[in-house]
């Protein structure tokens, strides 16, 4: 592959260094009542855009054929949010106890308390052959699930860091999150043949918004000399995020594969990738909303930041495996059934 078709496949994560180095030269334009106003384009225009974008792209009417497999979605959601947060908040206990940056270990947190992707597992379980209605399904209710969940799971975990009243987080997440996405659907159903027909590039309007989101972010947390990032407490949450990316991975394959679990090879991928991938798309912003006026959001916004592509390459390197598997494991189940009894 060539470097300038490389540049455009990995366009949004060069973005974000790109961003997070302009807001280290130049953090006095995205900073509150900058030149930017990000307290209104922000916090208002672009978090809207991104759900209403969002709920233009969700393609809800797809959701019927994987709607009666109740138990691989119980699973799923459950395994995503709820185990998911706890497990991290009991490794955190132990965690809490070295030298690792404390609001580096608290974005650990709210990595978990994340909803799943709209896009990367769907992506990852098509390429793989696995169940996609499953992986679609999962990835559009886990986002609506999230707008509720999550909010209640930062909370719960983390409490309020900011001096903004719970009344007021939950009226700005329905006017931002909730409407938008709602009226993005709406929408979706009268524009739905030409949506199919010219397939806007929802995704990297979705990318490009969140690029400033994460600029302006970044821009409060270099114009306070008071916050530094310790490159070592940096190194061991990149070591940490994989181990537990490949652990739960692991633990999902384990308890999906295991005799009288009633899934599917197919189901199994899409389960793997649904219930250990989580949404910067729809966390970033929330976390804007949460956390707002916070001096440590751009510290909790880096393992989120982090665990995006590594989800990512993670993934589309165990594509080969993990095909091969299903492959063989398909085969074998075919041939049990042919077998006379």
């Amino acid at each position: 592959m060539g470097l300038l078709a490389r540049i455009r496949k990995e366009w949004f994560i060069i973005g974000i260094v790109v961003v997070i180095l302009s807001a280290k030269l130049q953090p006095s334009v995205g900073v509150k009542g900058g030149p930017l106003k990000p307290e209104v384009t922000v916090a208002y225009v672009a978090v809207s855009l991104i759900f209403f974008n969002s709920g233009l792209s969700l393609k809800t009417e797809e959701l019927t054929s994987a709607l009666l497999h109740v138990r691989l979605h119980l699973f799923v959601q459950s395994f995503t949010l709820v185990f998911f947060p706890l497990a991290v908040w009991l490794l955190l206990r132990v965690l809490a106890l070295t030298a690792i940056d404390q609001w580096l270990l608290r974005g650990l947190q709210t990595v978990s308390c994340m909803p799943p992707p709209v896009s990367s597992a769907v992506i990852l379980t098509k390429a793989v052959g696995g169940n996609e209605a499953a992986a679609i399904f999962n990835s559009a209710f886990g986002s609506f699930l999230g707008i509720i969940v999550t909010p209640v799971l930062l909370l719960l975990f983390l409490g309020s860091s900011s001096s903004v009243p719970f009344s007021s987080i939950f009226s700005q997440l329905f006017m931002t999150v909730v409407v938008p996405l709602i009226l993005g659907q709406v929408c979706r159903s009268f524009l739905r043949e030409c949506l199919e027909r010219r397939k806007p590039p929802f995704g990297t309007v979705s990318s490009a918004v969140l690029l400033m989101i994460i600029y302006t972010t970044f821009c409060d947390t270099f114009s306070n000399p008071n916050i530094e990032l310790d490159p070592t407490s940096l190194l061991l949450v990149v070591l940490i995020i994989f181990s537990l990316q490949v652990s739960f991975m692991l633990l999902t394959f384990a308890f999906s594969t295991r005799s009288g679990s009633g899934f599917s090879p197919a189901d199994t991928v899409a389960i793997v990738f649904c219930s250990t991938h989580k949404s910067l798309t729809l966390g970033i912003p929330m976390l804007k909303i949460v956390f707002e006026g916070y001096e440590h959001l751009s510290l909790i916004s880096v393992p989120l930041l982090i665990y995006h592509p590594a989800q990512i390459l993670l993934g589309s390197i165990l594509v080969p495996t993990i095909r091969s598997w299903m492959t063989s494991r398909q085969k074998a189940v075919k041939l049990s059934t042919l077998q006379p009894i």
